[in-house]
């Protein structure tokens, strides 16, 4: 082929960067703040176990000192973005550019490589500004992916790929048994294996104890935009998992984002809920407001959810009429 280069740059690296909120040390969760410790500690312990403050979680969210790491690389975007559906090339640019996404999924089975003449959206796509992520869409079986992945490493693209295989062309549903094995013999050589999965938390396990470098467990069906509707699964998975979780599928809106974030999600992948809106650039934008706002709600930590009112204002100490 020859025509894309061989090396990918690596983008977002963050030095002050606290252990904590990374998975930084040989027992660290992974890149969130309040994973589980050295100690078993739950997701909010860990923070607390690190002597850091309220202030200090604040400070370092507003410097964005808060990167994702991904097989060693820096993120500093927590939104990846999809590049099917636009409907011209510079609707795609504009949503990819106001989305303040680092990582940039292509489907290859979908690309015309045939006519290496041929413009298609790998040509597209500035490569210095955009870690391109390889998937493998399109494939019903383990075989078929496995296939996509060598050919996209042969090119030159990357040793990431992302991991889909999907036979159910109905309500697209991944497979968990072709996925697992396909998995396992990408891993095994040597691919950054980012899988597409049911919420399974069962599988999930399975899939990070094979070697994968994320999870992707879908929040509804693909293209869908019903919004997280597995919430009570990607909410075991977040707290079992030792790498990132990233919600993909079903995400409609920004607050269907913020949700994902707000449960603990390292990050969100969205495509049709950009590609298919009236204004793709404005959605994007839109969407990366409820990535951020979603993730400094979890660092914040949320009140817990009570029974009954809690007044805002003192009830002791007031003075009363005489």
């Amino acid at each position: 082929m020859g025509r894309w280069p061989l090396v990918l740059p690596i983008y977002g690296e963050v030095a002050s960067c606290p252990p904590h909120l990374w998975g930084g040390g040989p027992k660290g969760r992974r890149g969130r703040a309040g994973g589980a410790g050295p100690e078993g500690q739950g997701r909010r312990g860990r923070a607390k176990a690190a002597g850091l403050g309220k202030l200090d979680r604040v400070a370092t969210t507003l410097t964005h000192a808060d990167p994702l790491v991904v097989a060693g690389v820096h993120l500093r975007s927590r939104l990846f973005i999809g590049t099917g559906k636009y409907p011209t090339d510079e609707s795609m640019l504009a949503a990819l550019e106001a989305s303040g996404s680092e990582l940039v999924t292509v489907a290859l089975r979908r690309l015309d490589l045939d006519d290496p003449k041929k413009k298609t959206i790998l040509d597209v796509i500035d490569w210095r500004r955009y870690r391109i992520l390889p998937n493998t869409a399109g494939c019903k079986t383990a075989d078929e992916a496995i296939r996509i992945a060598r050919l996209a490493r042969s090119m030159g693209l990357s040793d990431w790929v992302k991991l889909e295989v999907i036979p159910d062309p109905r309500y697209l549903f991944p497979d968990p048994e072709e996925t697992l094995k396909a998995a396992r013999v990408l891993v095994g050589e040597g691919f950054k294996v980012l899988p597409y999965i049911n919420a399974d938390p069962v599988l999930a396990r399975k899939l990070e104890e094979i070697g994968t470098v994320t999870v992707m467990p879908l929040g509804s069906p693909i293209g869908s935009g019903q919004g997280i509707q597995t919430m009570e699964q990607i909410r075991i998975i977040i707290e079992e998992a030792h790498v990132p979780v990233v919600v993909d599928a079903g995400i409609g809106v920004p607050s269907d984002a913020a949700l994902a974030m707000e449960l603990g999600a390292d990050a969100v992948l969205v495509n049709t809920a950009i590609a298919l809106a009236s204004e793709p650039a404005l959605m994007a934008e839109a969407i990366r407001g409820g990535v951020e706002a979603g993730r400094k709600a979890y660092l914040a930590g949320r009140i817990p959810k009570r029974p009954q009112a809690s007044p805002s204002s003192p009830t002791e100490g007031m003075s009363r009429p005489t």
